[in-house]
């Protein structure tokens, strides 16, 4: 197969959407979300896309008909996804269990899985096609809390693009509701992990109390914004074994025993930095959205499936950036993060009122490699691609994603798709080609890139 050509294009014949009830009759309830959930970062729908190849042994079977059949019985567990938000005193979110459904659209493209190139990765041609849009959904109240299109493929593979309120569900709730979903389609009558709602494990404390330094959060003079090009790029790249060996070569000798993760993100905040040609005394912020389950004690239960996320920030100037400071502070920032400091930011925002992280000179880097949304299997095998549809999080562009990947060659990775300008994404991939040594990165198959989605 040949590179996906940029201008591929193709038709999506949409049926008319319709709601997805639960199976039989759930409780009608109001349930509070927590104060981790309800804070303004998270209120947006999130994209996530499953690819599949077409498979003889399924028999001619319809995985429209097989989703929307199990989607409907999930619904009955995961009742709360199938209501809607309200928002009470204080912007405070909470979802009414009303069993209205979730929002299901079946789709036909004439296009095959061939057409998408070698190595299937963000950015996707035709994406709004393949994602349907909620009018008003930016809103996210009164609205579903989840719109899935599965679109078939004239090969016999399929798309499965889902978009989660993220006010719900982190990346490891989403995975788990997904889980769910594949396990009923192929069979299964209960849960392998029943969910668990216990939002109120994650309230704010009464009186708040604000025990830690949230720099994330801190209000920074916008004036300093770093002005924002309409013609925004989307382009994926690609950490294998041979990349990473690259890149640490930079690893200072006291932090060898640094993580991949460490090395990805230090290489990416550099580039980026440089890339957008900053002042050298301008401040410079990166976060590293970190899952705080395994923090807890007693652990939170095994079905949670609500928002454990923190946005720990470090903080310095452009012109002090360098590759070995860069790992010093993404090892030291990400120590941070502890039950207590959880317990704190969900302090701050009943205090501060649902703020919004620090966008100024900002990005944020989340590590999905452990959800492996590959592995989600309807029947038709595991997905050829699974996880994040693009980069950015809802309007804010500074946001990256750690995805695991296999590249057209066969090698197992990481890819990092990110969204900068025309201008900065071109000088960006210079930044990362040095760090390589100076590799033809223009001939390479698993970088792609198109104009904003």
């Amino acid at each position: 197969m040949a590179s996906l050509p940029p201008s591929l294009l193709f038709t999506v014949r949409r049926r008319q959407p319709e709601l997805v009830a639960p199976a039989i009759l759930t409780p009608h309830e109001v349930k509070l979300l927590s104060d981790i959930d309800d804070q303004q970062g998270l209120r947006f729908l999130a994209p996530v896309i499953h690819i599949y190849r077409y498979e003889p042994s399924m028999g001619g079977k319809d995985p429209v008909e097989v989703i929307r059949k199990a989607l409907s019985q999930t619904l009955v567990f995961y009742y709360p996804y199938a209501g809607r938000l309200r928002e009470g005193p204080g912007r405070k979110l909470m979802v009414d269990c009303t069993g209205e459904g979730v929002l299901f659209v079946e789709a036909d493209a004439d296009v095959t899985l061939d057409q998408f190139g070698d190595s299937l990765q963000p950015p996707f041609p035709c994406f709004h096609q393949l994602f349907y849009d909620v009018p008003a959904s930016e809103e996210i109240i009164n609205y579903p809390l989840l719109v899935i299109q599965v679109t078939r493929l004239r090969c016999g593979g399929f798309i499965v693009a889902s978009r989660f309120n993220h006010t719900m569900s982190d990346a490891t709730g989403i995975k788990q509701f997904m889980n769910w979903l594949h396990e009923m389609a192929r069979g299964a009558r209960e849960p392998s992990i029943q969910p668990v709602w216990c939002r109120e494990l994650l309230m704010a404390r009464d009186p708040p109390r604000i025990t830690c330094n949230h720099r994330e959060y801190e209000q920074v003079p916008s004036d300093t914004i770093n002005s924002c090009e309409d013609d925004i790029i989307h382009r994926s790249f690609f950490f294998g074994p041979t990349e990473i060996a690259a890149i640490r070569r930079f690893v200072p000798l006291p932090l060898r025993k640094c993580t991949t993760f460490d090395v990805i993100t230090a290489c990416f905040w550099c580039c980026r930095t440089k890339a957008l040609q900053l002042k050298s005394e301008e401040e410079v912020r990166l976060m590293c959205m970190a899952n705080a389950r395994a923090r807890f004690n007693p652990p939170l239960p095994d079905g949670y499936y609500g928002n454990t996320i923190a946005y720990p920030a470090t903080v310095t100037t452009a012109g002090k950036l360098s590759f070995g400071y860069a790992l010093e502070l993404i090892k030291k920032v990400k120590a941070e993060v502890t039950e207590e400091y959880i317990h704190s930011v969900a302090d701050l925002m009943v205090t501060k009122g649902q703020c919004l992280f620090t966008t100024v000179s900002s990005c944020v880097v989340s590590d999905l490699t452990r959800a492996r949304f590959r592995e989600i299997d309807f029947g038709w095998g595991k997905a050829v691609y699974g996880g994040v549809a693009k980069g950015g999080a809802g309007p804010f562009p500074g946001v990256t994603f750690l995805v695991l990947h296999k590249n057209a060659r066969g090698e197992d990775g990481i890819i990092l798709p990110i969204c900068l300008s025309a201008k900065a994404m071109k000088s960006f991939a210079k930044e990362f080609e040095h760090m390589l040594g100076n590799q033809d990165l223009t001939r390479r198959s698993d970088l792609k890139i198109m104009s904003s989605l």
